[in-house]
């Protein structure tokens, strides 16, 4: 059986369906809002996927409860974390310490982010992290360059 943590349920529901679809049997999704969290629970409920476990969970403080992870997914949590005006710092460096606690050894993390380059999010995930892939972004070119907006990376936990 094979566990999945996504997070920003708002954000990557298709994820979330996607998983279900694809087999697997143990699918967690955390949000901090309530609200988001019944939301995708009605929409869950609608699409018949009983393989989904939804939980109120504010990444950067989490419960106990949550570990033992093979596979975490962020489309937009680290983003929106760097934004903060207050802090954000330090709520990056809680946000990789939540990500070493709920991830097994050697488990994988995928993050999508519009705001950091891969240069940038390496440094970001160098302690305890390291890079498997980095995943195919649509690019574009002006002014004789070419670049992304978007990094798409494929860490493993060590």
């Amino acid at each position: 059986m094979l566990q999945c943590l996504i997070l920003e349920l708002e954000m990557v529901f298709s994820w979330l369906n996607l998983l279900a679809k694809f087999g697997f049997s143990d699918i967690t999704g955390i949000d901090y809002s309530p609200s988001a969290i019944q939301l995708s629970g009605s929409i869950i409920e609608k699409e018949g996927l009983s393989n989904i476990k939804l939980k109120v969970e504010d990444f950067l403080n989490l419960s106990t409860k949550l570990s033992g992870f093979h596979v975490c997914i962020d489309k937009g949590t680290f983003d929106a974390i760097s934004l903060n005006p207050d802090g954000a710092a330090e709520k990056r460096k809680q946000y990789v310490k939540s990500l070493s606690r709920v991830l097994d050894v050697k488990g994988f993390f995928l993050i999508t982010s519009c705001n950091w380059t891969k240069e940038e999010l390496l440094d970001e995930f160098s302690e305890g992290f390291e890079l498997l892939e980095e995943l195919p972004t649509p690019t574009f070119s002006f002014g004789g360059g070419s670049g992304s907006s978007v990094a798409a990376l494929v860490f493993q936990k060590t």
